[in-house]
């Protein structure tokens, strides 16, 4: 049974790990083989954007792109937060068309993401990557049917312990995103946290992977 990587942005190619890499439509590499693909808020670029969407609606039709993103919201740029939720809105409806999971960057705008997916209903499975917040944004997350990555920020916030302990067991991820620390010792943390071995833990993420990315043949 191999680990699951939901979101990093380096592609380490260890056959015991399933990695969906980041990756960005003008800087793409055809050599990396599960991945996800879209417009990360701090790097919209009005001059490509169409062009971008394209290769973004183009990729999401391919059997191993497994997902659109990351994508989403960031308060903390300087990017126009209307033109941020323009193009988060535009990519959530080519991910709902092709039928794609989306992982999403969100940076207090939470109440933004959940009222967009509310308003656009879109049906298809959206995650939140890196989550840091506390049981309460999480509770109101899960309750509107969102699925939540967890990584960085367990690793480095001991605090996270009862955030993490509070997600029900169909509902999250685990992923490396930056950082230098393996997949491995994400999970290693996270089965502690659970109370559970790692092969349970490894089980029910199998689980979340087959009911979110429906979409493929893949397993893990």
């Amino acid at each position: 049974m191999k680990y699951f990587n939901l979101h990093t942005h380096k592609f380490t190619n260890q056959d015991s790990v399933l990695e969906l890499v980041n990756q960005y439509p003008q800087e793409f590499d055809a050599w990396i083989p599960y991945y996800s693909i879209g417009i990360h808020p701090w790097y919209i670029d009005k001059q490509r954007l169409e062009s971008d969407l394209q290769i973004i609606e183009s990729k999401l039709q391919e059997p191993n792109c497994l997902a659109l993103g990351e994508c989403g919201l960031d308060k903390r740029i300087e990017i126009p937060f209307e033109l941020q939720q323009n193009v988060f809105e535009r990519q959530l409806l080519l991910a709902q068309k092709q039928e794609k999971p989306v992982v999403i960057h969100c940076v207090a705008a939470f109440q933004e993401v959940i009222a967009i997916k509310k308003r656009l209903k879109i049906m298809a499975p959206m995650i939140i990557h890196g989550f840091s917040k506390n049981k309460q944004v999480a509770k109101e997350l899960i309750d509107n049917g969102f699925y939540i990555s967890f990584g960085k920020y367990l690793l480095r916030n001991p605090e996270l312990e009862p955030v993490f302990q509070s997600i029900p067991n169909d509902r999250f991820f685990l992923e490396t995103d930056t950082v230098e620390e393996r997949i491995e010792e994400v999970y290693a943390l996270a089965a502690k946290y659970k109370n559970c071995s790692i092969e349970v833990l490894q089980q029910q993420i199998q689980r979340n992977f087959a009911a979110v990315f429906k979409n493929t043949t893949l397993k893990i």
